[in-house]
């Protein structure tokens, strides 16, 4: 249970804004955070205590501006609130911190690498995710991991993350018809989840697959048929 010092009288998540209303610089910033959460909406499907949210204001404090990531994840959460689904995560009334935030560096940079830093590692999200597709010198992804208060860099790629349960990296592949580099979720192994789309068209050749095994076991059966019939023995009364 997420405790601090907060007025007596606070708002609700209805009466706060839902963002900073600072639109995205790179197409990147919804991509991104739309994969990961597309993937976790099947691997978690049947699980209803996590949030996932999209460039979504995270309030700590009524008389202070929301911290607004690109994404962040929630454990320990209703899933949905009502129809209406949420406007923005208000900490004093879900009472449980983000435990995974992830920035996308956008061309215009916003102090990934020190204020937000900074303002995560305060606020005590245990793990910050920042990734920048322009790096050249210094790892593209970087995962950040709270350790007493202060964030500590996480060797390799992917980074498993046992308090969520999954491994954050990035490596190339093909998303909403863009074949390029990308965030996914592992498993513990170092084994890549599948996309939806990956998984759609794995289940379609599976069943392709099932299909031509059916029609080979169909034609044998025809020819043995033929076969035993040309030897004057019907197939019929052999059962």
């Amino acid at each position: 249970m997420l405790q601090y010092n907060l007025p007596r009288n606070l708002p609700s998540a209805d009466e706060l804004p839902d963002s900073d209303e600072t639109p995205v610089d790179n197409e990147l910033q919804e991509l991104i955070p739309g994969l990961l959460k597309a993937i976790l909406l099947l691997l978690w499907s049947e699980r209803m205590d996590w949030f996932f949210g999209i460039d979504m204001g995270i309030y700590y404090h009524p008389d202070k501006p929301a911290i607004v990531p690109d994404a962040f994840l929630s454990l320990g959460v209703e899933r949905f609130y009502d129809e209406e689904l949420r406007p923005s995560y208000v900490l004093w009334d879900e009472n449980v911190l983000p435990t995974f935030v992830l920035e996308v560096v956008s061309p215009t940079y916003r102090k990934e690498y020190s204020t937000k830093l900074e303002e995560y590692q305060a606020l005590g999200v245990l793990y910050y995710v920042i990734y920048s597709s322009r790096r050249r010198r210094k790892p593209r992804l970087e995962v950040h991991k709270l350790v007493n208060g202060k964030y500590e860099l996480q060797p390799g790629n992917p980074v498993w993350m046992p308090e969520i349960g999954l491994g954050i990296g990035c490596e190339r592949g093909s998303y909403s018809g863009v074949t390029r580099e990308w965030l996914y979720w592992y498993d513990a192994d170092g084994k890549r989840y599948l996309t939806p789309e990956e998984q759609v068209k794995e289940s379609t050749q599976r069943a392709q697959q099932e299909s031509q095994r059916a029609d080979r076991l169909a034609e044998r059966s025809d020819r043995l048929a033929q076969r035993l019939r040309e030897l004057g023995i019907d197939p019929d009364n052999l059962t």
